[in-house]
């Protein structure tokens, strides 16, 4: 093939040129089409080819009514599926699918098979398919800084990436399958289905939870004056810290930008967890400095995130608490009991919260006792 007159080493000389040629060549040699590689000189992407038939090797491919026809599941639960992932959703006679594709299909036939919901199957996979984009976008962010920074021609680079996808794969898919089994005995151990349910014949979802906000004093103002990376490790290095320091019973729940919602079936836990983040942060002088609520209540467990008053009363009081503090409703200092110094904060109406809601601050239990004090002579919460 004349790669020169394809229009496919256009403004290349010397050691790249030679270099895109043998990658062209070997491509080609793969199987690879001309307009496969027209693609992706247009776009600035040929040296991620490799890499791509790393995860999409060639094989048999099905159209969607193919893999519907053979798998028994209907076509528009297997697009709802598709769109529920986040992937592109091919043609109906488009013929890109793969016998990994059709896999899925039986496995989802064969769930509906044994009785589970269409509606939770569908759920269950949008959370997949947020986690997997997440998970997706940081492994390769950190393998390509590591593959660029080693330097080299395209094809070098090509090639390294493409390595670098037939080891880790394997490795990513035991630290995946092995995460996933301990989140699920920790959910086992914590979220018990009893007698009660047992007997009602359902899970019952709304339960009492211990919900924290943590939340980065300016962190929006930080964007005026930091660079787009230096922004960004921000929010990173409260999610590294609020990670390390969310250990059973209490989880990270999610991050937001400058926020993290930590939660927990027992509250004692949870304000231990806020107090050390708080410290944690404290100690880090690259962190602005943190405001953090939590508040105790029902709350509704709902595609990994929750839902309810508890996490609605705990995201107002982040946002009112002072800078430095861990600001608790009345039903969360009353549940997390006496191994914390407290401190009465006031009562304040929250917005979207009926009625008052009274305010105290958690300390350690060897706080000084003297701050306390100044901390009630300056007042309420926020003021």
């Amino acid at each position: 093939m004349d790669f020169e007159a394809e229009g496919l080493l256009e403004g290349l000389e010397g050691e790249a040129r030679a270099a895109r040629t043998h990658l062209l060549a070997e491509l080609v040699a793969e199987g690879v089409s001309i307009d496969e590689l027209r693609a992706a000189v247009a776009e600035d992407r040929l040296a991620m080819l490799p890499v791509e038939r790393v995860y999409s090797p060639p094989g048999p491919r099905f159209t969607s009514e193919e893999v519907c026809r053979i798998s028994g599941l209907d076509p528009t639960l297997l697009e709802r599926y598709q769109r529920a992932l986040g992937v592109r959703v091919p043609g109906p006679r488009e013929r890109v699918l793969t016998e990994h594709d059709l896999e899925v299909a039986r496995l989802v036939r064969g769930f509906l098979d044994v009785g589970l919901p269409e509606a939770g199957i569908l759920e269950s996979a949008r959370v997949i398919g947020l986690a997997m984009s997440q998970v997706a976008r940081s492994v390769s962010q950190l393998v390509a800084e590591a593959v660029v920074s080693a330097g080299g021609s395209e094809r070098d680079v090509a090639l390294r990436f493409a390595q670098a996808a037939r080891v880790l794969t394997p490795m990513a898919n035991e630290i995946l399958d092995r995460a996933f089994q301990l989140h699920q005995l920790e959910l086992l151990r914590s979220e018990v289905i009893g007698s009660a349910e047992i007997a009602a014949g359902e899970v019952r979802g709304a339960r009492q939870y211990a919900v924290g906000f943590a939340d980065l004093v300016g962190f929006t103002s930080l964007g005026e004056r930091l660079e787009p990376h230096e922004y960004g490790a921000v929010g990173e290095r409260l999610g590294e810290l609020a990670a390390e320091i969310a250990e059973p019973p209490v989880r990270l729940v999610k991050l937001i930008g400058d926020a993290a919602m930590l939660a927990s079936r027992e509250t004692q836990p949870l304000v231990a967890a806020a107090l050390e983040l708080q410290e944690a942060v404290a100690g880090t002088a690259d962190l602005p400095e943190l405001r953090v609520g939590v508040a105790r209540g029902i709350a509704v467990p709902r595609a990994g995130d929750l839902y309810g008053r508890a996490v609605n009363v705990a995201s107002r009081l982040s946002a009112i608490a002072r800078p430095g503090s861990v600001l608790c409703d009345r039903a969360a200092k009353d549940a997390a009991g006496d191994g914390f110094r407290w401190s009465f904060a006031g009562a304040r109406r929250l917005k979207g919260i009926e009625g008052r809601t009274e305010l105290y601050r958690a300390r350690p239990p060897d706080s000084d006792r003297a701050a306390i004090q100044r901390s009630e002579a300056e007042g309420p919460a926020g003021a």
